[in-house]
């Protein structure tokens, strides 16, 4: 039995994560739920899971869960967030709240050796050598809750970096692939949600369409698996069969398929280093058309670039990248800058920066709160004009 906290349990990654507990009723059991909103949902699965505590970060929602939950310990806050990710009893932290928020409650587990079911890629693109440095420190195992890097998991095995040619993240290429850079400027928040594949929340579906989410994905992977930059690759694979893969030095190619369902990522993640029946779908092969495979287009999705030299300077760029990242899809889904204008956005705030260090968690926290406060005047500025 393995005991589960999840951090961001009303998400679409929660949601699934909690879904598989109810598939594997006599291998899981949730001690602890954190949320940022949602106090109505996050009531439904505390009655139905019965975790010893819960945490929702709004003070309000959560002095409405006070009276309806007895017998439940309910905290809020950031501080409460950190108490369901250090909960004792907890094995297992399923880190799945979305965006820089995650980063100070999956450190702190990491600091209580618990094991990382890590959904949050902004942990690692804002802090990834110092996580990676307590994961190392402290023996827990980090393991990736996302269909790419899990893929590549999968495929590296025991491999040595040494061995590694190079790794391949597949893109779908978003609902945008296969328009031209000048249709890219009327795009609607609704056409930019409308992803062809995944069924995902919002913030990240953007991204995807910005392809943003594969310019974290290679920092992530680079932290992750120690394979410097320019040996990580973007294919996009408009089926979304092949998740990624890895070329080794004598040729080899390996690849992960399966069906489009993040649960499949989920339990691999959770099950490790087991492999469990699966009660989910299997991948009918002969339902598979064709798999097709095309370079990304850098210039009509310029956040790749963006992403990629952040990575190079190193330091805080990456801290700023991703709060920018944050800011300038936050104001594009509330209609305030237009499709392109995110990729300004970040852009003109990477250029205002001047880097610290990374190595220190207040150090970061501290850089992303004036990445964030740099963007909104960026974002201000161009509603402005």
């Amino acid at each position: 039995m393995k005991r589960l906290a999840i951090l961001g349990s009303t998400g679409s990654i929660g949601r699934s994560t909690l879904s598989l507990v109810d598939l594997y009723p006599d291998r899981f059991q949730v001690v602890a739920l954190a949320a940022r909103q949602q106090a109505e949902l996050l009531f439904e699965q505390a009655q139905k899971y019965r975790p010893q505590v819960v945490a929702l970060e709004d003070e309000q929602g959560a002095a409405y869960l006070r009276e309806q939950l007895p017998g439940i310990r309910v905290v809020s806050g950031v501080e409460g967030v950190v108490e369901v990710a250090t909960q004792k009893s907890a094995d297992m932290v399923v880190a799945a709240i979305t965006g820089g928020a995650g980063l100070l409650p999956t450190y702190h587990a990491i600091l209580e050796n618990k094991d990382i079911a890590l959904a949050n890629k902004e942990t690692l693109v804002m802090a990834g050598e110092l996580i990676m440095g307590e994961v190392v420190a402290r023996r827990t195992r980090l393991l990736p809750v996302d269909s790419e890097h899990g893929a590549l998991h999968q495929c590296l095995g025991e491999a040595s970096q040494k061995e590694v040619r190079r790794l391949l993240l597949t893109a779908s290429g978003g609902p945008f692939f296969r328009k031209s850079k000048e249709e890219l400027g009327t795009v609607s928040v609704e056409e930019a949600l409308n992803h062809p594949t995944w069924e995902m929340g919002p913030k990240i579906t953007v991204d995807s369409a910005t392809l943003m989410n594969k310019g974290l994905e290679v920092i992530e992977a680079h932290h992750l698996f120690g394979i410097p930059a320019d040996r990580i690759s973007i294919v996009v694979h408009p089926q979304s069969t092949i998740h990624s893969m890895v070329e080794f030095i004598d040729g080899t190619l390996l690849a992960q398929l399966s069906i489009t369902d993040m649960r499949l990522a989920i339990v691999y993640a959770l099950s490790y280093p087991e492999r469990w029946d699966s009660a989910l779908p299997y991948l009918d092969l002969f339902s598979v058309k064709s798999l097709e495979f095309f370079p990304p287009d850098a210039d009509k999705f310029p956040c790749l670039r963006l992403a990629r030299e952040a990575l190079e300077l190193g330091r805080t760029y990456p801290v700023v990248l991703n709060a920018a990242n944050e800011v300038a899809v936050d104001s594009f889904l509330k209609s305030e800058i237009p499709f392109c204008g995110i990729a300004g956005i970040v852009e003109e705030t990477l250029d205002r920066h001047r880097p610290g260090s990374a190595l220190d968690l207040d150090a970061v926290l501290a850089e992303d709160r004036d990445a964030r406060r740099s963007a909104g005047e960026a974002v201000h500025s161009m509603v402005a004009s």
